[in-house]
């Protein structure tokens, strides 16, 4: 594992892109897709996490991951629903940008939908972050450097778990498809060395955790280290999303479930 991490891949499936108008177009283009998406979202982690730290501090803070969005039932649910839309419409975003420039969307594992063959390594890698996120993040609960974590109310109502799953499939297709697929082919289209591009798009992804404290941003790094490389060796972007969905559906529907056996989290 951590020699398939810090060796790059010998070739990448897309090309450095030399005209300079083309580069500084590419340039703007992923300024716009950060602002819009992912890049602002870190920028006001780290600013949650600065504030957390000027008051009582990170660990006696309490972030809910999937709030209730008002005390009128159908008004939330139709912004539960509509938060579960937009991720969808960041990812075609991504989707989009690549396939207006060119680029063939199997070649960045972008495909219509998902392969069978997909199925499998989205689970061993659901296995592989999942199970050791958790002892990390009662690890950093017990040193004080995350926040107490609400991953679901407890107490919805009957449409809560389907739209909780929902929401996790959203989560999942517009980070794998924007900070992996997206990110990393257009630093790659820059000139960008394939290290130099997984740490940035690793970087990113723990950035926009920081909110949640410190082991949650390093924890997400580390998903991202190893995403980042799988995508960089096999040009596969679904079986990151089976993966990522999978541990979010996991995470919010157990805790909507079970979240009287977790105290070790909180």
């Amino acid at each position: 594992m951590l020699r398939a991490l810090l060796v790059p891949p010998p070739q990448t499936t897309v090309d450095v892109v030399r005209d300079p108008t083309q580069r500084r177009g590419l340039v703007i283009e992923l300024v716009i897709v950060g602002i819009l998406t992912f890049g602002f979202s870190a920028v006001y982690a780290i600013l949650s996490l600065i504030e957390a730290q000027l008051g009582a501090g990170i660990a006696h803070t309490t972030v809910a991951l999937n709030p209730t969005r008002s005390t009128n039932g159908a008004i939330d649910f139709t912004r539960q629903v509509m938060s579960a839309i937009r991720l969808g419409a960041i990812a075609s975003l991504g989707i989009y940008l690549l396939w207006r420039s060119g680029i063939r969307l199997n070649r960045v594992g972008l495909a219509r939908r998902p392969a069978g063959a997909d199925v499998p390594p989205g689970l061993i890698l659901a296995a592989v972050i999942g199970l050791p996120g958790i002892g990390l993040l009662a690890l950093s609960r017990l040193l004080g450097i995350n926040a107490q974590l609400i991953a679901s109310p407890t107490d919805g109502p009957w449409w809560q778990l389907p739209v909780l799953i929902l929401i996790a499939i959203g989560n999942a297709v517009a980070e794998e498809v924007v900070v992996v697929a997206y990110f990393i082919t257009r630093l790659r289209q820059l000139g960008a060395g394939e290290n130099s591009a997984l740490a940035a798009s690793a970087v990113l992804r723990g950035g926009y955790h920081l909110y949640q404290g410190v082991g949650a941003g390093v924890g997400n790094l580390l998903m991202g280290l190893i995403f980042g490389r799988y995508f960089q060796r096999t040009d596969r972007t679904w079986p990151l999303v089976i993966a990522h969905a999978t541990i979010d559906v996991v995470a919010f529907v157990g805790y909507a479930l079970l979240a009287d056996h977790l105290g070790f989290l909180k």
